[in-house]
């Protein structure tokens, strides 16, 4: 029996094996034939012969064998770093359109106001709480110059210039109308 053990290769690790008592030895001591018992193994036809020349006791496996689990490596392959030029250009087009936008939105709300100053101005008969809808309009276009000089788009020195000529322009017109009366200095 020491000579069949380095025969038995299994395909797979099985997980638990039993023996079972068999009652199919032949009374003359020949080869059985194969049983159900033996037919539950899945390693070899030959087996039944080789492991139990005299009809011993069969080996039944409990749980189906699973099939062996292969780990593929991957090996990343080195590849040649991104340009750093193309890369900075996508950048800048992003930024571009971006601030783009910004500027397109300060530019459409101061003159929005402007127009509002200037209707307001040409009326002969305009009243001071006229000028509270051209003051809401103001306040969204301050608004949104704060807002692009915070994000980068406008220079600190350009947004306080934009918003001085908005407040100017208003003055402006309440001069104009006589609602504000300016301080004399001396």
């Amino acid at each position: 029996m020491a000579a069949v053990a380095p025969c038995l290769v299994f395909p797979c690790k099985p997980k638990t094996l039993s023996h079972v008592a068999s009652s199919v030895r032949c009374c003359t001591g020949a080869l059985p034939r194969r049983s159900p018992v033996i037919k539950t193994l899945a390693f070899s036809s030959n087996l039944s012969s080789v492991a139990f020349p005299n009809g011993g006791t069969p080996i039944r496996a409990l749980e189906k064998p699973k099939p062996m689990r292969r780990s593929v490596v991957c090996e990343a392959a080195t590849t040649k770093k991104p340009d750093s030029a193309s890369k900075r250009a996508r950048q800048a087009e992003k930024r571009r359109i971006y601030n783009k936008a910004k500027k397109s939105e300060l530019k459409t709300r101061m003159r929005k106001v402007f127009e509002e100053l200037d209707i307001l101005k040409k009326k002969t008969d305009a009243k001071a709480e006229e000028i509270r809808s051209v003051e809401e309009l103001i306040a969204k276009a301050y608004s949104a110059i704060d807002k692009a000089v915070k994000s980068g788009t406008l220079h600190k020195n350009t947004g306080a210039h934009r918003k001085s000529r908005l407040a100017r322009r208003k003055k402006t017109v309440e001069i104009h109308h006589g609602w504000y009366i300016p301080a004399v200095t001396a």
